[in-house]
């Protein structure tokens, strides 16, 4: 059977962890859940524990999306990405990430962040609006599993709060947005505050 990857943005963090939790009951093992955070999501030195940092308007931190024990998300790593700073990778999307990242370096292509995902099954498009969404600081859950159960893991996934890429997309170029820039200069947290007040729970969600 083939083998398809299922992918969502949150702009909450508690959304993600809800979401990672509903997956992993509905039988997907943590080995094939990947996660990228942005980077305010972090407190380095206890990434199981910890609290959003302090400037970033949110009340959940990059542990509670990892869930409360050790393991459940392995390979969690920090490392910096041009227009989005530092971020938090995990699963197996840390080491793909870290892979496409020395990539982009090597041949001196752009967007390496864009090659993990679009190197893992996320089409382009959705590719840009994912990362564009971590730089605003967003959460993006995704999950590789066999493609009898994509439509069940996308419905967990909306069910907690992701949002539509697509309608995302329209709103972020509605404000003269084109697609993920990794030139561009990284959000700092009072304007992922910003991002998180403007867009909320509720708004470009199916």
């Amino acid at each position: 059977m083939s083998r398809v990857t299922i992918t969502g943005l949150f702009d909450n963090p508690q959304d993600a962890a809800d979401a990672r939790r509903d997956i992993e009951a509905f039988g997907i093992s943590h080995n094939d859940i990947g996660l990228l955070a942005h980077g305010s999501e972090y407190t380095a030195g206890d990434a199981d524990h910890s609290d959003a940092g302090s400037g970033a308007g949110t009340g959940a931190g990059i542990g509670t999306v990892l869930g409360g024990g050790a393991g459940l998300l392995t390979g969690l790593g920090v490392m910096a990405i041009p227009g989005v700073g530092p971020i938090v990778a995990a699963g197996w999307l840390a080491a793909t990430l870290a892979g496409a990242a020395a990539g982009a370096v090597a041949g001196g292509a752009t967007g390496g962040l864009i090659g993990a995902m679009t190197g893992s099954g996320v089409d382009e498009d959705s590719a840009h609006v994912y990362a564009e969404g971590v730089r605003r600081g967003g959460t993006v859950l995704t999950v590789q599993a066999d493609e009898a159960q994509a439509s069940q893991i996308q419905a967990i996934l909306l069910e907690n709060g992701a949002v539509d890429a697509a309608a995302r997309g329209q709103a972020y170029r509605a404000s003269g947005w084109t697609r993920y820039d990794p030139a561009a200069p990284a959000y700092t947290p009072e304007e992922i505050a910003r991002e998180r007040d403007l867009y909320g729970r509720g708004d470009t969600r199916i």
